[in-house]
């Protein structure tokens, strides 16, 4: 008796949550990702930083997009990382990496 008494409230409750998500509309307002990783900033004062279009607060340039740098070993440069640091095998600066045009 019991079993059949959570059985019924069970199925009621799931019927109630499928019929109430047909009639929602998808949320549009989520970024895509690659919105979300694009950030601009000032190429004097790169600690300036906003959206597509704003101006630097210091010198009033259009900020533009910021490059994604990559640093390397120069004895290593299997060794990478996308911030300044230490070669992980000799301890030597990383350096930025070189991009060819």
């Amino acid at each position: 008796m019991k079993t059949t008494k959570f059985i019924a409230v069970f199925m009621l409750f799931a019927s109630i949550s499928i019929i109430n998500s047909f009639g929602q509309e998808p949320n549009t307002n989520k970024k895509s990702k690659t919105e979300t990783k694009i950030s601009y900033v000032c190429s004097m004062h790169p600690d300036i930083k906003g959206k597509n279009g704003d101006k630097c607060s210091k010198c009033g340039m259009a900020l533009s997009e910021k490059k994604k740098q990559i640093y390397t070993c120069t004895m290593h440069p299997d060794v990478m990382s996308n911030k300044l640091g230490k070669c992980s095998k000799c301890g030597m600066d990383l350096i930025e990496k070189k991009t060819k045009m």
